[in-house]
């Protein structure tokens, strides 16, 4: 399984090229792992009550095509990896079906008041454990030039 997310690119997103900003491809990013948080059972109200969140400590960014002003994106989300601790998420943005940029992330579970990573809910690592898909081809590559 996996979670889509549907974002229309904000006025305030496109650089002086008019396209996309490096980091609105980044921030659509970010709003589609907080939807996957929100499906897994680690939205505002788990945060607000357990002190928790996921905090991403590696990513890993593909431009792959340019995104002009007022487009409409969609963003799938897989989970492709997961420990006791930690998640891996890929996220797929397009723009009329069109591949258009990748984000690998590695993700861990923290306890804000420890400062460190905790282990999750059995709840939360059940419902992890069933999204859980075969990373795509692109997953696990490092830059190359």
């Amino acid at each position: 399984m996996s979670t889509t997310l549907t974002e229309r690119v904000r006025p305030e997103w496109i650089d002086y090229n008019g396209h996309l900003t490096e980091g609105g491809y980044v921030f659509v990013f970010g709003y589609a792992t907080d939807a996957l948080m929100e499906h897994v059972g680690l939205g505002p109200e788990y945060r607000e009550g357990s002190g928790c969140s996921l905090y991403t400590v590696e990513a890993h960014v593909r431009y792959l095509d340019e995104v002009g002003a007022d487009a409409g994106l969609e963003v799938l989300t897989r989970v492709v990896g997961a420990g006791t601790k930690k998640l891996r998420l890929c996220h797929e943005m397009r723009v009329d079906g069109a591949l258009v940029a990748t984000e690998e992330i590695l993700a861990l579970h923290v306890d804000q008041e420890q400062g460190r990573a905790v282990a999750f809910p059995d709840q939360v690592a059940e419902r992890i454990a069933a999204e859980l898909e075969q990373a795509p081809e692109y997953a696990g590559r490092s830059i190359s030039g």
